[in-house]
């Protein structure tokens, strides 16, 4: 089963890291030769209102990005999640999900492609700093609404019925000062057999929720040492932290982009930060940024995984089970127990299952 897993592990993590070559290569000669200028030019000639063009723009270089690399995500994303039996998905399925992403993607990505555009035309080389800010607020939105609004637009979502489990979970969340009335379930086995739980909203549509994977493969006592674990996360104020984080994150690296941006301007001959043509160079220096930026925001995430662990042992009393029960839920969902190191630095926002478990038999109780 090691080796499996490990070979799943490395062929997606080698398909991923082909991706993100592949595309970055294709865009800097995208730019590079001139054809960045010539559609723009073309659009130009068709659309003369900017944010229009920009639109049809950014639709263009992801219709053609998704051709390009549509073999790839249906290997990664379908043919090996079957191969290795972790998929519950037909083909027709998968399309449909990736269709609905796409769709939500795109109400959610227009208007705040039209809002940096905006910002750019009327902030000038300050639009970095406003982009910087309108992101937190959007972000703690999108918070909020993920559980009422976008998670039932792919997933079924319901109350759990079994009442003892209920009970015994609403009894670890109200010692972790969660307060929640109901706690869901969604039909995670539509797409894979793996089991996951989350807890996920803000202030009013604050949830728990468990996949029907896990329901279904773990006993009540499990599934509260993994629920004990997310409420862990609110406890600790992660997901708070996190949004201030990911702003934090967002003002450094979107100065930093806006800094590169300019001074490489003059390299491909743009005059202009609101040249729309030029557009691209900031998804380039994004992908830089992003890459030297990982490895940090990972370690932070790891910490919060190791802290949420020791909350979970704590208050469940069930160090042996919680270890055992993190292993269970590594070998169902075919994760590598023992990445290589350089591998889970840039990869993992958890630790592997190795180092967790571990970390779970010395926490003293």
């Amino acid at each position: 089963m090691d080796k499996r897993a490990k070979k799943y592990n490395n062929i997606k993590i080698a398909v991923g890291i082909f991706n993100g070559v592949t595309g970055f290569v294709l865009l800097l000669l995208f730019v590079w030769l001139g054809f960045s200028s010539k559609l723009e030019q073309f659009i130009f000639r068709n659309i003369q209102n900017p944010y229009f063009n920009l639109i049809v723009f950014t639709l263009v270089i992801g219709f053609v990005g998704g051709v390009i690399f549509f073999p790839l995500k249906y290997y990664s994303e379908f043919y090996l999640e079957h191969k290795y039996n972790l998929s519950n998905q037909t083909f027709f399925a998968w399309i449909w999900e990736g269709t609905k992403g796409l769709l939500v993607g795109s109400v959610i990505g227009i208007p705040l492609l039209l809002a940096f555009y905006y910002l750019m035309l009327h902030t000038g080389n300050a639009w970095w700093f406003y982009f910087a800010l309108l992101l937190f607020f959007f972000s703690v939105f999108l918070a909020q609404i993920l559980p009422v609004v976008i998670l039932p637009i792919f997933y079924k979502v319901t109350p759990i019925t079994d009442e003892t489990l209920k009970e015994k979970i609403i009894n670890i969340a109200r010692e972790g000062g969660l307060r929640v009335k109901n706690i869901y379930k969604f039909n995670m086995s539509k797409e894979t057999k793996k089991a996951n739980a989350a807890f996920t909203g803000l202030g009013k549509t604050k949830r728990i929720i468990l996949g029907d994977t896990l329901l279904k493969n773990f006993s009540a006592d499990e599934i509260a040492t993994v629920v004990a674990h997310e409420v862990g996360h609110y406890k600790k104020k992660h997901i708070v932290k996190n949004i201030f984080l990911s702003t934090a994150f967002s003002f450094i690296t979107l100065y930093l982009i806006s800094v590169f941006y300019n001074l490489t301007l003059p390299i491909f001959g743009f005059k202009k930060i609101t040249q729309i043509d030029a557009l691209p160079l900031l998804v380039l220096w994004s992908m830089v940024i992003g890459l030297v930026l990982t490895p940090l925001t990972n370690k932070i995430s790891r910490r919060f995984e190791y802290q949420a662990d020791e909350y979970a042992v704590k208050v469940t009393g069930e160090k042996e089970m919680f270890a055992n029960t993190l292993l269970k839920l590594n070998e169902l969902n075919l994760g590598d127990k023992e990445p290589h190191p350089l591998i889970e630095c840039f990869f993992y926002s958890h630790p592997s299952v190795k180092k967790r478990v571990e970390f779970v038999k010395s926490i003293k109780e």
